[in-house]
């Protein structure tokens, strides 16, 4: 199972950005989703994440500007940057928790993105 990530880069304050991560391999069924971001030598932290049926969740540090979707028939999701901040420079990782059906059973894991790098200049 692969996590192919897209879409960051460099961007002025106030601007916009789409991240994309799809999912790749034998998989059966995706459930979570989630998008975290890491500045060097901090902890990574969640941005936001979203359900199979798109319940979705945000830290309050982003609620209202970005806005987290899937698309389920692509293995994607998305996540959506507006009204960015310099302190929304970061890397960016997508996650997504899948399942895989075998004839002895299922397998159950996280993969993870290489993450990509969004810059916000001020």
């Amino acid at each position: 199972v692969q996590l192919q990530a897209s879409g960051g880069g460099l961007v002025q304050a106030g601007g916009s950005l789409t991240l994309s991560c799809q999912a790749s391999g034998s998989i059966s069924s995706i459930n979570g989703m989630e998008w975290y971001r890491q500045a060097s030598g901090k902890q990574r932290e969640l941005v936001a994440s979203i359900t199979k049926d798109h319940s979705t969740n945000y830290a309050d540090s982003v609620k209202g500007r970005f806005t987290i979707s899937r698309d389920n028939v692509k293995s994607t999701v998305y996540l959506r940057m507006n009204s960015l901040e310099p302190e929304d420079t970061r890397v960016y990782y997508c996650a997504a928790d899948y399942i895989i059906y075998q004839d002895s059973g299922y397998t159950a894991g996280r993969a993870w993105g290489q993450g990509t790098q969004v810059t916000v200049s001020s």
